[in-house]
C-alpha cells in the first residue's frame, strides 16, 4: 500500500483563519529578547569575576614570593578560569530552551566556536605553569617533576588524559582540519569533550588550592559541575527522547523537488502542539541502518500541517544524499525546534528575504509565517533555473502577501548582488529587516553588502548552511 501524497501548497493567510477570523491556535515560538541576552552575558561575566577573585584572594604574599610561588599561582589562575570557560562552552550548546529562545542557536554556536580556543589554551598553560612551579619549589628537573605528578598526585594522570582529549578535539575543530573530515567523524570525536571534562573534575577538587580546606567552596564548585552535567543530560539527551515519544514521527513520503533535492514528509502525533516558527530548524535522526547514530540539522521547508511536517534537503554529503533512499515507515527522532531566524526577531515593519540554493527552505517557511499585506521583497539566487527549488510555492506565498519576487539566475561572475545592485532591486531597503539564508560564503557577502549600505546589526538576521 503506497503512502498518501501530501500537499504543502501555500494558501492565503485568510484561508488559515478560524471562524472569527483569528489565526488557528498553533503554539508560537518565544520572541528573542535582547534584554535577556545582555543579562545572560552579565551573569556569565559575573561568574568569571567570582572565579578569578576566589583564586586571587586564596593566595598569600608569602606563598607568592616563595620559590615557584608566582608560577604556581599562574597555574592555579589559568586552571580555574580555563575550567570555568570550559563549562560555559558546554552550556552554550547544551540546548537549554530558555537560552535558545533568548539568543538563538546560530548565535550560541558562534559564541561556542569563538570561546573554544580559550579554555583549551588556558588549561594547557595551567599544566605547564603547575609543572614548572612545582619543579622550581622542589628544585627538581622538569622530567622528574612530570613523573612525580603523574605517579604520586591523586587523579593527575586521568586529568592529563582528559587534557589530551581536549587538545585532540581542539585540533580537529580547526577549520582546515575539520574540512578534511566527515561530519560524522568530527561529531563523534567532539563528544569526547564531555569525557575530558569528567576526567579533569576529581583532581581540581582534590588538589586545587581554592578548594583544599574550603568545604563550602568545594560544595559550590561541585554543584556547578553537577548542574552542568544535569542540564546536558536533560536537554541534549532526555528532552529529545521525550519529544520523539510524544510525536512518534515516521517517514510518510520522499518527494523529488529538483536536481539532487528531495522533500522528506513525516507524519506524527500532536504536531499542532509543536511550538515552531517559520525559519526554524530541527535536528533529525532517522532510525534506519547507517543513519540511526547521526543527528543533522535541517530547516522546516513549510509550517507543520498536522499530522504532517516537511523538510527539504539537497544532497551535499553522505547523510543528505542518503535521505533520498528513505522508505515510508522509517521512524524519526527530533530535537528542537531551534533558531532565532524568525519573524519574531523583526524590528521593522517590512522585510527583505534573500536566499541562495537550498537556503530557500528556511526562507519559504519564514515567508509563510509573515502576516497578510506584509509586502515582503524576496530575492532568490541560483546558478540555473532548475536550481530554484520550491519556486511555485514561494511565488504563491509572495503573491498572497502582496510582495515582490526577484529571481537572480546565472553564474557568480555574471550575477552579483552588490551595494549598487541591491538598492536598485529594493529602493526602500532601509525600511526593512534583512533575512539572509544560504551557504556561508553567500551569507557573509550579503551581510557585508547591507552593512555597507548602513543597515544596523539589529535589523540583520542570517543563518548559514554548512555544506
Amino acid at each position: 500500500m503506497s503512502a498518501p501524497t501530501v500537499s504543502f501548497e501555500p494558501t492565503a493567510p485568510a484561508a488559515r483563519r478560524g471562524k472569527r477570523g483569528h489565526a488557528p491556535a498553533r503554539p508560537q515560538a518565544p520572541r528573542p529578547r535582547p534584554v535577556l541576552a545582555r543579562a545572560t552575558l552579565v551573569v556569565a561575566g559575573a561568574g568569571l569575576g567570582a572565579v578569578t577573585a576566589l583564586t586571587i584572594t586564596d593566595e598569600t604574599a608569602s606563598q607568592f614570593s616563595a620559590p615557584g610561588g608566582a608560577t604556581t599561582f599562574a597555574g592555579s589562575l589559568t586552571g580555574m578560569i580555563g575550567t570555568y570557560l570550559a563549562l560555559m562552552m558546554v552550556l552554550l550548546v547544551s540546548r537549554i530552551p530558555v537560552i535558545e529562545h533568548v539568543l538563538g542557536q546560530d548565535r550560541l554556536v558562534r559564541w561556542h566556536r569563538r570561546l573554544a580556543p580559550w579554555p583549551i589554551s588556558l588549561l594547557v598553560a595551567h599544566a605547564v605553569f603547575i609543572t614548572v612551579g612545582y619543579a622550581q619549589a622542589a628544585r627538581a628537573g622538569l622530567g622528574h617533576q612530570i613523573a612525580t605528578l603523574l605517579s604520586s598526585y591523586p587523579d593527575v594522570l586521568i586529568a592529563t588524559i582528559g587534557l589530551g582529549l581536549m587538545c585532540l578535539i581542539g585540533v580537529i575543530s580547526i577549520r582546515a582540519v575539520r574540512n578534511r573530515l566527515r561530519r560524522e567523524t568530527w561529531w563523534m570525536v567532539h563528544l569526547y569533550m564531555y569525557l575530558a571534562l569528567a576526567l579533569s573534575f576529581a583532581h581540581v577538587i582534590v588538589l586545587g588550592p581554592s578548594f583544599v580546606g574550603h568545604p563550602l567552596t568545594r560544595l559550590v564548585w561541585s554543584l556547578a559541575w553537577a548542574g552542568t552535567a544535569g542540564l546536558v543530560l536533560a536537554y541534549r539527551f532526555g528532552l529529545p527522547v521525550v519529544r520523539s515519544l510524544r510525536h512518534r514521527l515516521v517517514v510518510a513520503e520522499v518527494r523529488p523537488e529538483g536536481p539532487g533535492v528531495v522533500s522528506v514528509i513525516c507524519s506524527g502525533r500532536h504536531l499542532d502542539k509543536l511550538a515552531v516558527a517559520g525559519g526554524q530548524f530541527l535536528s533529525w535522526r532517522f532510525l534506519t541502518r547507517g543513519l540511526w547514530w547521526q543527528s543533522h540539522p535541517y530547516s522546516l521547508s513549510a509550517l507543520p500541517q498536522p499530522p504532517y511536517v516537511r523538510l527539504t534537503v539537497k544532497a551535499v554529503g553522505d547523510h543528505s544524499a542518503s535521505l533520498a533512499r528513505l522508505r515510508p515507515g522509517a521512524r524519526v527522532m527530533v530535537e528542537g525546534p531551534y533558531g532565532a531566524f524568525t519573524r519574531h526577531a523583526q524590528v521593522r515593519p517590512k522585510a527583505l528575504l534573500v536566499a541562495a540554493g537550498i537556503g530557500v527552505t528556511a526562507l519559504r517557511s519564514l515567508l509563510e509565517d509573515l502576516p497578510r499585506n506584509s509586502a515582503p521583497v524576496v530575492v532568490l539566487r541560483a546558478s540555473r533555473p532548475e536550481d530554484l527549488v520550491l519556486r511555485k510555492e514561494v511565488t504563491e506565498l509572495v503573491r498572497h502577501r502582496r510582495g515582490q519576487l526577484h529571481e537572480l539566475v546565472g553564474s557568480r561572475e555574471r550575477v552579483i548582488i552588490s551595494d549598487v545592485s541591491l538598492p536598485r532591486l529594493v529602493p526602500d531597503l532601509h525600511q526593512r529587516d534583512i533575512f539572509v539564508c544560504g551557504p556561508e560564503g553567500f551569507v557573509t557577502s550579503i551581510v557585508e553588502v547591507v552593512k555597507a549600505l548602513g543597515v544596523p546589526d539589529e535589523a540583520i538576521h542570517h543563518e548559514a548552511f554548512a555544506l
